[in-house]
C-alpha cells in the first residue's frame, strides 16, 4: 500500500485482545471490537477517527477470535490506512501487548513515541490535538514517557484512576479522574518488559508518575466505556437518535 502524502510520521495502536467476558453472551462467537453500535463496529470508529487525524499506519493486537478481526478489517485499504496485526497466543495484558508490538510501532525509529487507544471505547476526541504531544515527547523523552487523556468518572468507576496537577498526572487524593484508554507512550516506558511477557500498564504508569514523567489532559467531550451489554445498548440508542 502507498501511504498518502498527508500521513503523519507517527503510528497508532488499537488494543483489541480482550476476551470481553462482561459482554457475554454477545462475545461468545464474536470478538468485542467487532460488536456493532450506531451502524458501525466499535473498532471502525477508532480506525476512521485515526485516519481523519492523519494516522495511516495502525497496529492492532488480538487474541480471542483474532482471525475474525483480520478477516473483517483486512489490510485497512477501505479506511485509507495500513493495518498491521500483532497476534497474541495468550493475552499479554496491556503493557505486555504494547511491548510485544514495539517492533511494529517503532520500526527502526526506537525513539519515536506512538498513540494507543482501546478498541472498546467510543469517544469523539479529535486525535489531531495529540500531535503536538507526540512531537514534544520525541525530543523530551527524558522527562516525558507517557501522556494520558483523562475524563470525568463514570458511574461504574466513581473512584477514578489519577488526578491532574496542571499538566502533570499525579496519584489521586482528591479530584480524581478516569483514564480514558487514550494515551501516548515512549518506547522507553516498556524497556523492562520482555517480549511475550504478560504485564499490566498501571504499575508502569505509577512508576512514571512517581518520577514525574507522565503528563496528561482533561477531556470533557463524549466518552463511553463499553464494558457491558447495557452500556452498548445505551450508546447504540444515542447514536441512532443522532443519525435519525
Amino acid at each position: 500500500m502507498v501511504i498518502p502524502s498527508d500521513a503523519i510520521p507517527y503510528r497508532a495502536m488499537i488494543l483489541a485482545a480482550g476476551r470481553g467476558e462482561r459482554m457475554r453472551p454477545l462475545t461468545d462467537q464474536l470478538p468485542k471490537p467487532l460488536l456493532q453500535v450506531g451502524g458501525q463496529r466499535l473498532i471502525e470508529y477508532q480506525i476512521r477517527r485515526l485516519a481523519q487525524a492523519g494516522f495511516r499506519q495502525i497496529v492492532i493486537n488480538h487474541a480471542y477470535l483474532g482471525t475474525m478481526i483480520e478477516e473483517m478489517l483486512g489490510c485497512g485499504a477501505r479506511y485509507g490506512v495500513e493495518i498491521t496485526y500483532s497476534p497474541e497466543r495468550e493475552v499479554l495484558e496491556t503493557a505486555g501487548g504494547i511491548a510485544n508490538a514495539l517492533p511494529l510501532l517503532t520500526d527502526s525509529h526506537f525513539e519515536r513515541p506512538f498513540l494507543v487507544v482501546n478498541a472498546d471505547i467510543y469517544c469523539d476526541y479529535d486525535y489531531v490535538t495529540i500531535l503536538p504531544v507526540l512531537e514534544d515527547m520525541q525530543v523530551n523523552s527524558f522527562n516525558r514517557l507517557a501522556h494520558l487523556v483523562l475524563v470525568d468518572n463514570p458511574v461504574h468507576h466513581a473512584t477514578g484512576d489519577f488526578a491532574l496537577d496542571q499538566n502533570r498526572v499525579v496519584l489521586p487524593a482528591d479530584n480524581s479522574l478516569t483514564f480514558s484508554g487514550i494515551g501516548v507512550y515512549h518506547p522507553l516506558l516498556f524497556r523492562e518488559i520482555a517480549s511475550k511477557q504478560p504485564a499490566k500498564l498501571a504499575p508502569l504508569l505509577r512508576a512514571g508518575i512517581n518520577d514525574a514523567c507522565v503528563t496528561g489532559e482533561y477531556y470533557a467531550g463524549l466518552w463511553f466505556d463499553i464494558g457491558t451489554p447495557d452500556r452498548l445498548e445505551q450508546l447504540d440508542r444515542k447514536l441512532n437518535s443522532q443519525n435519525s
